[in-house]
């Protein structure tokens, strides 16, 4: 992958850093690591809030960590093809990356920290579109925090974003119409654990005559 196009924008945001206060380049650290378990606990609220929705809602929330985890492996197996060497290592003239940089053979492009918040964002979004305002900041936050902290060039997040994005909505398109059949099924088990996890779905719904007669009965 040629680098040359974003070396000096990732010079930019390195020397940004550099010259940054201390809590925020504490903070950008931080976000850095911790916005993967804040998208993580995201995962277990979503699905438990859709326990009691169709089976497709529960499907979807189901699959969100799983084209996630799916959007890491396509990057990660990419890395191999590019074998980019990090910019801590290879622009000379930046400023000294806030964290300790990656050893060789842990390469740069795509970032995988940027595909995982893409993915993560994207299957959130599909599985509680309300969340979306919460969700797309703090992915765009942790790819961008990725070049802060001074680990990898520009290109590397905006192409893992993008990356983790498509491999969630691919993933979750192909897989929902089978994962609502078994989240279907599940819901009829008679194993407690699996009609659990399957939730109870939508309560029943009122029947109209029954309130008739109750209101006509009352009237009387």
């Amino acid at each position: 992958m040629d680098s040359s196009l974003t070396r000096g924008l990732y010079r930019d945001i390195t020397d940004l850093a550099d010259d940054s206060p201390s809590w925020l380049q504490h903070a950008a650290e931080v976000w850095t690591e911790a916005g993967l378990l804040l998208f993580g606990v995201l995962f277990v609220v979503a699905w438990w809030r859709q326990r009691t929705g169709s089976a497709r809602a529960v499907a979807v929330a189901v699959l969100a960590p799983l084209a996630t985890a799916t959007g890491y492996v396509v990057s990660e197996s990419l890395k191999s093809l590019f074998d980019e060497e990090r910019p801590c290592r290879t622009v000379k003239d930046a400023a000294t990356s806030l964290v300790e940089c990656p050893p060789t053979g842990d390469w740069s492009f795509p970032s995988n920290h940027a595909s995982i918040a893409g993915a993560a964002a994207v299957a959130l979004v599909l599985a509680w579109p309300r969340i979306a305002a919460l969700v797309v900041p703090m992915a765009l936050l942790m790819a961008f925090s990725r070049v802060f902290v001074g680990v990898h060039y520009p290109h590397d997040v905006a192409v893992g974003l993008v990356l983790g994005g498509v491999v969630t909505v691919v993933f979750v398109r192909v897989l929902t119409r089978p994962a609502t059949a078994l989240l279907t099924s599940m819901r009829t088990s008679r194993t407690g654990v699996i009609a659990w996890f399957a939730g109870p779905g939508p309560g029943p719904e009122p029947v109209a005559g029954r309130r008739g007669r109750s209101g006509a009965s009352h009237r009387r």
